[in-house]
C-alpha cells in the first residue's frame, strides 16, 4: 500500500505519520463514501487524505474484516471546521453560497 508523505509503518506495524500534523476525521465503509466526503470537504477548502488496507483494488473490492474500510484524515488546524462539513454532508444541509 503506498501511503502519503509524512505517513510510514511504526515498530508493531501500525500506519502513523512522523509529526501528529493530521487527525482522523472518520471511518466509512468503501471507497466510493470516502472519495465523495474527501471530493466535498476538497472543495471547501480542507486537504484531505485516505488511508485503506486492502487486498488490491478491483471492480469488486473486498469488504471482509474491515478491509474494505476507509480512514479520511484532515490537517489538525482544519478538524473543527471539517467535522462540521461533515455533518452537513451527511444530514444533506449543504449550505449554497
Amino acid at each position: 500500500m503506498q501511503l502519503p508523505n509524512g505517513w510510514d509503518y511504526n515498530e508493531v506495524g501500525v500506519i502513523a505519520m512522523d509529526t501528529m500534523k493530521w487527525e482522523k476525521l472518520t471511518e466509512v465503509q468503501g471507497r466510493l463514501e470516502a472519495e465523495l466526503i474527501e471530493s466535498f470537504l476538497e472543495a471547501n477548502g480542507v486537504d484531505v487524505e485516505l488511508i485503506q488496507e486492502s487486498v488490491g483494488h478491483s471492480a469488486f473490492p473486498v469488504m471482509v474484516d474491515g478491509l474494505g474500510r476507509v480512514q479520511i484524515f484532515v490537517p489538525i488546524e482544519k478538524e473543527p471546521d471539517a467535522r462540521e462539513l461533515l455533518k452537513e454532508f451527511r444530514e444533506g444541509s449543504v449550505k449554497e453560497e
